[in-house]
């Protein structure tokens, strides 16, 4: 018998739904990020292993992913597009359904994020961004002819205004507008910028107050040398056992709520990024259900 990681067709069967949300409309820089849900899914089925090696369990025997993709979501504008993607995931929310979203570009995300508020006070849910970027512009004005509030690099300013708590891992590039906005306490941005020297993960958990996380991965927030197929690459980001074991203790301390990968933006002649965006996946969806093992 050939097994699937996505093994139910029916998304009212499934523990978790993929949402996949190829979307790029306000990209600028390198595009391709349209190609990255379809990429991971490839991924997925094709050339991740199903054996994890820390609890020597296929993860699949014990939760039930189901996917469904956003159509023709392509043609829309900005703001409808977040809308789509709010309807679709407070749909799936309602029937508790644990939500990860592939994008596309990172402005996918704030449809996720505006379905949770929904559900979920915001104040007692803290984002867990890994990204190059802040994303904290309150438009791409700056460098579009056509400005949007719901560009990729505005979209944990619109996570923020919504009331969720945000602590930034692997930025290593913000304009000054950005650096205003997560210096201000009210705003309740944590931000780890990446240097030579690293800060510890305990530090970064103990900065996360809430009961409550989501977890959004950007791979430009990983080095490049791990995650190279992506729009906006900047040296020096997360090493990737690094940002396997923030991820995963971070799902044992807190309570984690949805998740996304984002920003894949597939290579011609490598799958290194869409492979470790399914890796990651899996290794979040592992330890999500680790209760059931």
């Amino acid at each position: 018998m050939i097994k699937s990681i996505i093994n139910t067709k029916n998304t009212k069967d499934a523990d978790v739904v993929i949402l996949s949300a190829p979307y790029e409309k306000t990209a600028s820089s390198r595009k391709g990020t349209i190609n990255g849900p379809k990429a991971i899914v490839k991924c997925l089925e094709e050339k991740l292993e199903f054996f994890d090696r820390q609890f020597k369990v296929e993860t699949i025997d014990f939760v039930k992913i189901a996917h469904e993709e956003l159509k023709n979501i392509s043609k829309l504008s900005p703001e409808k597009a977040v809308q789509k993607i709010k309807d679709k995931t407070l749909n799936l929310l309602n029937q508790n359904k644990f939500v990860f979203l592939f994008g596309g570009e990172h402005s996918v995300s704030i449809g996720v994020f505006d379905a949770l508020k929904e559900k979920y006070n915001p104040k007692d849910v803290t984002i867990l961004h890994i990204d190059a970027h802040c994303d904290l512009r309150d438009s791409d004005a700056d460098y579009s002819k056509k400005p949007t509030k719901f560009a990729h690099s505005a979209v944990m300013r619109r996570a923020s205004e919504f009331g969720f708590n945000l602590v930034q891992v692997g930025i290593r590039t913000y304009d000054k507008t950005e650096y205003a906005y997560f210096s201000d306490p009210e705003n309740n941005v944590r931000v780890f910028e990446w240097k030579r020297k690293i800060p510890e993960i305990s530090e970064i958990l103990e900065s996360i107050k809430t009961k409550y996380i989501y977890i959004s991965v950007d791979v430009d927030g990983f080095d490049p040398s791990f995650m190279p197929g992506t729009g906006t690459p900047v040296q020096g980001g997360l090493d990737w056992w690094y940002g396997l074991e923030l991820i995963e203790r971070a799902i044992y301390e807190k309570e984690l709520i949805g998740a996304d990968i984002v920003e894949v933006s597939p290579q011609k002649d490598s799958v290194l990024t869409e492979y470790g965006a399914a890796q990651i996946f899996y290794s979040v969806i592992t330890h999500k259900f680790k209760n059931r093992f």
